[in-house]
């Protein structure tokens, strides 16, 4: 019978299909072998089998049918080029695993060391599938060996993962406050800025974890954090009103901070009666990248609510080499939201250079839905305002109206200018 339709046009429309990408890999008598693949997919949970799907004319498929067993790699987005070089796409490549890390496990076929996952297998079934061999494999092993976002295939290229658009944000303000106390504004007109600013649904960083400015006549608990360095501290902004507990982590000797092994004593004097939000400093700076993300997990494991990334103040007049680009950040954050799982991060950008909003954005297709933010773009920190219309305009929801928003701006920067000392005459 003549097929329906032509080779050309049934692999076009496959192409349109995206997949995961794999190295599927067997070991025995014959010798070792493995080939770039994204004919893999789950069969059954019980029991565990996977299958994958082997052109009959190549090396593979011969190994598989005589050793009875395979393993399968799911590759990383960092791994473009080892799946490159097993798709035969390298010249020259005399020895496909040569310096990289493959382990073997129970069945002795080569799993990729630091792979997205791998599965180790007993071919159970083969059954014939045109050109190809369905080849059924019992998982006998199975590992995650790290938590990274993978690789994709679509219309014959190699990418990743493009997440949409969030339904909505959060910010917090991490800025106002310091800058009434620092400009000394009246405390009074101040506590009403606030107030209000956190009634909008804001929450508010006030300044030595001082208690929320309730307004009078009112009981209610307003959205407030406090910046603490250790476990009194922390246990003393709750006790004041605090809905949030922030913490700096010290990650390099000498540095301020809370170090790792003191998070479980500051846990526990929130005693849950507040967000404990962890904070990693000059996280985005690339040089830092592995060390980000190590903090990333242990703030996770910690039991931390909240994870926030700091971006590092810059004064150069030109862009610095460690300021974060959005490529950075993009390839910084699929691995830190994996890593964060169900734990959420938090953005705290800088606006150096005019590059908050670009960042900001890159983010939000990234996974984060969280910003710490400041009102007025209050020493350098990206501007609440400018964020919240920038998520208004591309249907991102938002949790302030931007008009009561507006007075608060307007009113912080009155009192800032109230609060400055006159010149002598």
């Amino acid at each position: 019978m003549r097929a329906a339709v032509d080779e050309s046009t049934f692999r076009q429309t496959l192409a349109r299909w995206p997949s995961g990408v794999a190295i599927v890999t067997t070991e025995g008598a014959l010798g070792r072998h493995g080939m770039t693949a994204s004919s893999f997919c789950s069969v059954s949970l019980d029991p565990p089998l996977v299958l994958v799907c082997m052109d009959r004319r190549i090396r593979s498929h011969h190994l598989i049918e005589e050793h009875g067993v395979f393993a399968v790699s799911v590759l990383g987005r960092d791994h473009i080029d080892l799946g490159r070089r097993f798709a035969g796409m390298q010249p020259g490549v005399k020895d496909r695993f040569e310096d990289t890390g493959w382990e073997t496990r129970v069945t002795g076929s080569p799993v990729l060391a630091d792979a997205a996952a791998w599965v180790d297998c007993k071919v159970r079934h083969a059954y014939p599938g045109g050109d190809h061999t369905i080849f059924v494999g019992e998982v006998v092993d199975a590992r995650v060996p790290r938590l990274v976002a993978p690789l994709l295939f679509h219309s014959r290229a190699w990418g990743q993962i493009a997440d949409p658009l969030p339904d909505a944000v959060t910010v917090a303000d991490v800025g106002a406050a310091g800058r009434l106390a620092l400009r000394a504004a009246p405390r009074r007109p101040a506590a009403r800025l606030l107030d209000s600013l956190a009634d909008a649904g804001v929450r508010v960083r006030l300044p030595g974890g001082r208690p929320h400015f309730a307004r009078a006549g009112e009981d209610r608990v307003l959205p407030v954090s406090a910046l603490v360095p250790g476990p009194d501290e922390a246990a003393a902004a709750v006790a004041s009103g605090a809905t949030a507990v922030e913490f700096t982590v010290a990650d390099r000797h000498g540095t301020l901070g809370v170090p790792l092994a003191g998070i479980p004593a500051l846990i526990s004097a929130v005693a849950g009666s507040a967000v404990v939000v962890g904070r990693i400093p000059d996280a985005l700076n690339p040089s830092r990248a592995p060390r980000v993300l190590d903090l990333v997990a242990a703030l996770r494991g910690a039991g931390c609510d909240e994870i926030a990334l700091e971006e590092a103040e810059h004064t150069d007049a030109d862009v610095s080499p460690d300021q974060s680009s959005p490529l950075h950040l993009r390839l910084l954050l699929q691995d830190a939201v994996q890593l964060a799982g169900a734990v959420p991060l938090r953005l705290c950008l800088r606006d150096d250079h005019g590059l908050g909003l670009v960042n900001a954005l890159t983010a939000m297709k990234s996974g984060v839905r969280h910003f710490d933010t400041a009102l007025a773009g209050c020493d350098g920190t990206l501007d609440t305002e400018r964020l919240l219309l920038l998520c208004s305009r591309m249907g991102v929801g938002v949790p302030v109206e931007s008009g009561p928003l507006a007075e608060c701006r307007a009113e912080l920067i009155r009192l800032v200018r109230r609060g400055r000392p006159r010149r002598p005459a």
